[in-house]
């Protein structure tokens, strides 16, 4: 099986990771059909984990990388890095502030079709940046690049599988308080990430064809993946009783990701 999706071009790799990580989301806005509670403590260590695993492949699987290739292509390292990182950041932060004044407004909105969609659109621009890194982290592949790894791009769309499973639910769960069906609700949570495949194969093609861009999409995707894990998936986390063994889960993933790119990269 491994073996077949390392024999497919990076494109499609690209694309059938994030087909994945958009049906981790369709996962989670399946939750409406259960209507039963996740155990909060098995969901916070996910998200202890996958934020571990998030750093380390900020690192060593895209800033690292980065530097590296910027080097190589006659670059400043420093300026390209720091362009593209917090650009990434910046970009999933006015993702958040569109997100918070659309949630807003919804509030105050009256009328419920309207509301939702504000919703949905919130969740949506923000998983593009998602899908555009994992898109860039196969793309990446075709350079030959220390720590651009098949294993460590995989963990990459595992990570952000994983942190898509409580965003299904936030978008479905609210949408079935609203008064919609549990298929309605669910066909609206999982459209949520539907922009993910799309946006994967795109980061993928754009490193491929423009191999100057390479070291700018890697850079940016470790300040998007940075940004996800500070804003969202240890806060998260640490909203459990337990929380220093939340952090000891945080480490764990940290520590996994970082011997599978420095053991088997």
């Amino acid at each position: 099986m491994f073996s077949w999706f390392s024999n497919l071009s990076y494109v499609w790799q690209a694309l059938l990771a994030t087909i994945f990580t958009w049906s981790i989301t369709a996962l989670g806005a399946a939750i409406v059909f259960a209507f039963r509670k996740i155990n909060k403590n098995i969901m916070d260590a996910m998200l202890g984990f996958s934020a571990g695993v998030m750093i380390a492949a900020a690192f060593f699987s895209l800033l690292s990388p980065a530097i590296e290739m910027a080097q190589n292509l006659n670059m400043i390292p420093w300026v390209v890095a720091f362009i593209g990182f917090i650009l990434g950041g910046i970009l999933l932060f006015i993702g958040d502030k569109i997100f918070d004044h659309k949630l807003k407004k919804a509030q105050e909105n009256k009328n419920k079709l309207k509301r939702s969609l504000m919703l949905i659109f919130s969740i949506t621009l923000h998983n593009i940046p998602e899908g555009m890194a994992v898109g860039v982290a196969f793309g990446s592949l075709a350079y030959g690049i220390d720590g651009a790894t098949l294993t460590s791009a995989i963990m990459l769309a595992i990570g952000i599988g994983l942190q898509n499973f409580p965003e299904g639910s936030a978008v479905a769960v609210p949408l079935l308080r609203e008064g919609f069906s549990a298929k309605k609700a669910f066909f609206y949570g999982q459209l949520s990430g539907l922009v993910e495949p799309l946006s994967g194969v795109i980061g993928a093609i754009l490193v491929i064809r423009i191999r100057l861009l390479l070291p700018f999409l890697l850079a940016f995707a470790a300040g998007a993946m940075i940004y996800v894990v500070v804003q969202e998936l240890i806060p998260e986390s640490q909203t459990n009783k337990k929380k220093d063994l939340m952090a000891l889960f945080t480490m764990i993933g940290f520590s996994l990701m970082m011997i599978l790119d420095l053991a088997l990269g």
